[in-house]
């Protein structure tokens, strides 16, 4: 599944793309390295990390979703993590 569909259907932007504009940026890592390109392929099992502003996030993917659902379905979608640096 592309990338920017995913952050979209997890609920962690607004709109396709926005989150496409995100991943231009450089602003979301998969297993550590920067992704450019909103059309990169995730998976199950992948680790995103997510800057925006000062807040970051780091999920790991545990489905892959068919639609963009109520923010409860969006929650079972990823599972999230500490950052290192905050541990």
């Amino acid at each position: 599944m592309r990338l920017d569909r995913w952050l979209w259907q997890a609920r962690f932007l607004k709109s396709r793309s926005l989150a496409s504009s995100i991943c231009a940026a450089g602003k979301v890592r998969v297993d550590g390295a920067i992704i450019r390109k909103s059309h990169y392929t995730v998976r199950v099992g992948d680790v995103l990390t997510l800057s925006k502003g000062r807040d970051v996030k780091v999920v790991r993917i545990e489905a892959l979703g068919n639609r963009r659902g109520p923010a409860t379905e969006a929650r079972t979608l990823y599972s999230e993590m500490v950052p290192r640096s905050l541990k």
